[in-house]
């Protein structure tokens, strides 16, 4: 029985492998669907007169564009077309975001409904790639620093695939996503990877389930207002070089007039931080409750322990500062990826470099 229980468990470890791989296959065609969504979903003349006389058309500098277009009969119209402001004064919010990676066109957003897709099955074939993996140890599979990243790449694509279930115009976070999920598995099933293996006896306990998920679902959520941080220096960036009459690159300018404005980024990453944060105190709290429990005492200054509150500090700064400082824009921004780098130091930085209690599992 011993012996059929073992097979049984050696062969869902290797399902488990074969789904991650192939997880990852199909996250590589997601990412060249978004590639060509970029790329190829540019606004033709056509697609730029069209969105123009629906009142969809954007212009990448201030000013008022009149569009001639031919009428039945041999009457020609002359259309006005509004004029955009490409950077909001102080405190108002008349910044238009831009049409998207596709560009306002069909087949870019052909592409991407199409990298969507890819995704969602990618994400379906890697989900079941963790729930085998749990089944072959018959445990959660937090076991390690592989289990951890497969199933945090698993919540961060959920995350963002849930964002889009609720009508949220988040496409544009698809290819930095996709991108660092594929770096995300590849150095799980190359650096990190360890054989399925039972746990110490510190971690049987109820509280892996409560204090783990919750770290794995603050760190996805995190991460995706780390992206949208980053993206937002960018394009604040190309919005400054506009309002002060500058001209950037024609590939800076296709990137960028893809992208949000830089209000709606900045806000959209405070919120999801702001969202999450308590979150993460639960999640502090819970591991010190689990530490009393496993160790004899709630806090003993373990590296971990410690840069699981360094984290917290960092975004509780941010908060506090856009909160009462009154700091936004690129203070802020900076603020939140100094915290968002002390989290992915307390995950990978402290797991494989620092000795600690924590250093239970190997990586």
């Amino acid at each position: 029985m011993n012996l059929a229980a073992a097979a049984t468990n050696e062969s869902l470890a290797q399902t488990s492998n074969v789904l991650i791989y192939s997880a990852m296959a199909v996250y590589t065609l997601a990412f060249f669907a978004h590639i060509a969504e970029w790329l190829l979903g540019s606004r033709s003349k056509v697609a730029r007169t069209a969105a123009a006389l629906t009142g969809d058309g954007q212009e990448s500098a201030a000013g008022s564009v009149k569009v001639q277009v031919a009428k039945k009969g041999g009457a020609t119209a002359v259309l006005e077309r509004p004029k955009i402001i490409t950077r909001s004064a102080s405190g108002s919010r008349d910044i238009p975001d831009g049409p998207g990676a596709h560009g306002g066109d069909a087949q870019g957003d052909l592409y991407g409904r199409i990298a969507v897709s890819l995704t969602v099955l990618a994400w379906a074939v890697e989900a079941a790639g963790v729930v085998a993996r749990a089944l072959s140890v018959q445990r959660a599979p937090w076991g390690n620093m592989y289990e951890f990243n497969i199933t945090f790449s698993t919540v961060a694509v959920g995350v963002y695939l849930t964002l889009l279930a609720l009508k949220k115009n988040v496409r544009w976070i698809g290819l930095p996503l996709i991108t660092t999920v594929l770096l995300d598995l590849g150095l799980a099933v190359t650096v990190l990877y360890t054989d399925s293996d039972q746990l110490v006896p510190a971690l049987h306990s109820y509280w892996l389930w409560i204090h783990v998920s919750t770290a794995i679902f603050c760190g996805a959520v995190f991460y995706v207002g780390a992206v949208a941080t980053l993206l937002y220096l960018f394009r604040e960036r190309y919005e400054t070089k506009l309002a002060t009459g500058l001209k950037p690159g024609s590939f800076a300018t296709s990137v960028m007039e893809r992208l949000p404005a830089s209000g709606t980024l900045d806000k959209f990453a405070y919120r999801v931080n702001a969202a999450v944060f308590p979150l993460w105190t639960f999640t502090i709290i819970a591991g010190a409750i689990w530490a009393g429990d496993a160790w004899g005492r709630y806090w003993g200054w373990d590296p971990k322990e410690v840069w699981s509150f360094i984290t917290w500090v960092a975004y509780a700064c941010y908060l506090h500062a856009r909160a009462t400082a009154g700091w936004k824009g690129r203070k802020a921004a900076y603020l939140a990826l100094i915290a968002f780098g002390c989290w992915l130091f307390n995950y990978y930085g402290v797991n494989i470099f620092v000795t600690g209690k924590h250093s239970y599992a190997g990586v």
